[in-house]
């Protein structure tokens, strides 16, 4: 299996570190998320990775180098002309990644995941997409019905709402930055240029099932600003 680890982003959450620096290139104990997203993705047996990049590209492709690639094969998806976030990042990749199930990780999540079983609950439901979810606080959900199926997502503090499937109730689950994908995902999506993963899940989730896993009780942070990298320090002790 490859992974792609999103690491194209501006980072403006996590200033001013990102004057400067690319988010990927943020230290915790003296790893970078980039290194720390690599190891994770070995631990597992994924040592085939494609990494976009944009903000400070140089910075990124240059620590990649200079490290041999932390022991994994490297592949640079180059975004420098524009940023496209998330979905527009997959989708420019499609040569990259292979004909079959795929990963992706944004850069700034660590977690502990266990990937076999997630993998393993991907192949046995048959999803377009499985989405790696847990029981936790955040301003935007992903909802879903008893089934596990993807329905819709919303905004609870703005109160915006997006809605695939209408259900009399939903489940709401906090999205982890971490998806598995089944490879006819790039005949699929149904946008180009700059787009949201998000969009692509809400846009395909009528048709084909989009599931979630839920994690909860694994480790997990998103170091998305500065304050966070404390807190990363305390959950990963090294």
């Amino acid at each position: 299996m490859k992974a792609m680890i999103f690491a194209a982003g501006l980072g403006t959450r996590f200033k001013p570190w990102t004057d400067n620096h690319p988010k990927a290139l943020a230290l915790v104990h003296g790893k970078t998320l980039l290194q720390r997203n690599i190891e994770y993705l070995q631990s597992y047996g994924i040592k085939d990775v494609v990494v976009n990049v944009h903000h400070f590209a140089d910075q990124i492709i240059n620590a990649i180098k200079e490290n041999d690639g932390w022991g994994s094969h490297v592949t640079i998806s180059d975004e420098t002309d524009e940023v496209l976030e998330t979905g527009g990042g997959l989708l420019k990749a499609k040569e990259l990644l292979s004909n079959e199930p795929f990963l992706t990780i944004n850069v700034d999540i660590l977690t502990d995941l266990n990937l076999h079983q997630f993998a393993e609950f991907h192949q046995n439901t048959k999803a377009l997409i499985t989405l790696a979810v847990s029981n936790r606080d955040t301003s935007r959900y992903l909802l879903f019905d008893d089934s596990a199926r993807l329905c819709g997502w919303w905004n609870n503090k703005t109160k915006v709402e997006k809605i695939a499937i209408r259900r009399e109730n939903y489940i709401q689950k906090a999205y982890s930055g971490i998806a598995l994908f089944d490879p006819q995902i790039f005949d699929l999506i149904p946008f180009t240029g700059k787009f949201s993963l998000i969009d692509v899940y809400l846009a395909l989730a009528a048709q084909y099932p989009i599931m979630y896993f839920d994690h909860t009780g694994s480790k997990f942070i998103d170091v998305g600003k500065p304050e966070s990298v404390a807190d990363a320090e305390n959950l990963y002790q090294q």
